[in-house]
C-alpha cells in the first residue's frame, strides 16, 4: 500500500521504517525537515495516489486535533485518516463525525510496543467501521507482531482508544506492583540480593512478564537505581481510565492507587502527609520530624501532653 505519516519521532519513524521493510510506499511528513519526505501536510497529500490512506503520529490533544482538522480540508472524499497516538476516545468520535460529513473516512488506532516495535512489532487496538479497517489490514499486518496475536478490531469508531487506554491503566498498575515489591524487598534485612532475586523471577513464575524483563534490564545496568529520581509523569490515559471508571460505575482500587501514587511522586514533602503527621501528632502523642533549613529533617517535635 501507499500510506502518508504525519510524526516520524520516535514511534512514529520506527512505524514508518518497519512498513517500508515490509514493501509499503511510505510518505512521511514531519516538522522537521532532516527527518521529512516533504515540505508540508499538502505535499504529502499530493504524492499519494487517492483513495489515501493518512496516518497521524502526533501527541494527543491540540496537535492532533489541528493535524485532522487540516486533513478534512485537504484530503477528498474516499480518503482514510487513521489516528495512531494516545488520543481520548471522545475525541475519536467527535472527529469521525467531522470527517464522515465531507465523505473521509476515520479509524482510531491504539498502539502498543515503544522503542521495541520496530523489531518486534506492534500491538494494534483498532476502531471503526469494517471496511475502512479492511481496507487497510495490509498496513495492520505489516505492524503486528509475526503470528495470532497482537491485532484486534474492537468495534466501532472509539473502540480502539478505548481499549488501549484501559490497556495503559492496567500497565499502571502492574509497574506500581513491581515498584512496592522492589521497595520492601529492599528494605528487608534478610535479603542481599535484590537484583537476582527479580531476575529469577523471569523463569517459572505467575508474575513473567515483559515489564519484569525490563525491569531486570534497568537493574543490570543499575542494581541500586541510584541515577533515577522517583518522580513519574503520567500520559493522560491513566487518569482517562479512571474517569471512565466512575462513568461507567466500575471500581478500580489497583489502577486509581496506581495513578494516585504517580502524583505522590511529583510532591518532594507531601502536603497531605504533614497533614497526618500533625494529627498522629495530635490524637496520639505519635513523635514527628521538623522541617529544618533548607527543607531538611530537623528535630524530632514533642508531643503535646493529651
Amino acid at each position: 500500500m501507499e500510506l502518508g505519516i504525519i510524526g516520524l519521532g520516535k514511534m512514529g519513524g520506527n512505524m514508518a521504517e518497519r512498513l517500508r521493510r515490509g514493501g509499503h510506499t511510505i510518505v512521511g511528513y514531519d516538522r522537521d525537515p532532516d527527518v521529512s519526505d516533504v515540505g508540508s501536510v499538502e505535499e504529502l497529500v499530493e504524492r499519494l495516489s487517492p483513495p489515501r490512506a493518512v496516518w497521524v503520529m502526533v501527541p494527543a490533544g491540540q496537535p492532533t486535533e489541528d493535524t485532522i482538522h487540516k486533513l478534512g480540508e485537504v484530503l477528498q472524499p474516499g480518503d482514510i485518516v487513521v489516528d495512531g497516538g494516545n488520543s481520548h476516545y471522545v475525541d475519536d468520535q467527535k472527529h469521525g463525525e467531522q470527517l464522515a460529513a465531507v465523505g473521509i473516512g476515520f479509524v482510531d488506532c491504539g498502539v502498543s510496543g515503544g522503542v521495541w516495535g520496530l523489531q518486534n512489532g506492534y500491538a494494534l487496538m483498532v476502531g471503526g467501521d469494517d471496511d475502512n479497517v479492511k481496507r487497510l489490514m495490509p498496513i495492520f499486518e505489516t505492524l503486528k507482531p509475526e503470528g495470532e496475536y497482537g491485532f484486534v478490531h474492537s468495534g466501532k469508531v472509539g473502540a480502539g482508544h478505548f481499549v488501549k487506554m484501559v490497556h495503559n491503566g492496567i500497565e499502571y498498575a502492574m509497574m506500581q506492583a513491581f515498584g512496592e515489591g522492589y521497595e520492601l524487598i529492599e528494605a528487608s534485612d534478610l535479603v542481599t540480593k535484590v537484583p537476582e532475586t527479580f531476575l529469577s523471577w523471569q523463569e517459572g513464575t505467575v508474575i513473567r512478564s515483559w515489564l519484569l524483563d525490563l525491569l531486570n534490564r534497568a537493574l543490570a545496568d543499575d542494581p541500586e537505581l541510584d541515577d533515577l529520581r522517583g518522580y513519574a509523569n503520567d500520559s493522560g490515559e491513566g487518569r482517562w481510565t479512571v474517569q471512565a471508571a466512575v462513568e461507567h460505575a466500575v471500581p478500580l482500587p489497583a489502577i486509581s492507587a496506581s495513578l494516585f501514587a504517580r502524583f505522590a511522586s511529583r510532591q518532594e514533602d507531601s502536603p497531605a502527609m504533614r497533614v497526618v503527621a500533625a494529627l498522629r501528632n495530635q490524637f496520639g502523642g505519635h513523635a514527628v520530624e521538623a522541617m529544618g533549613d533548607g527543607d531538611s529533617p530537623g528535630a524530632d517535635v514533642t508531643p503535646p501532653a493529651v
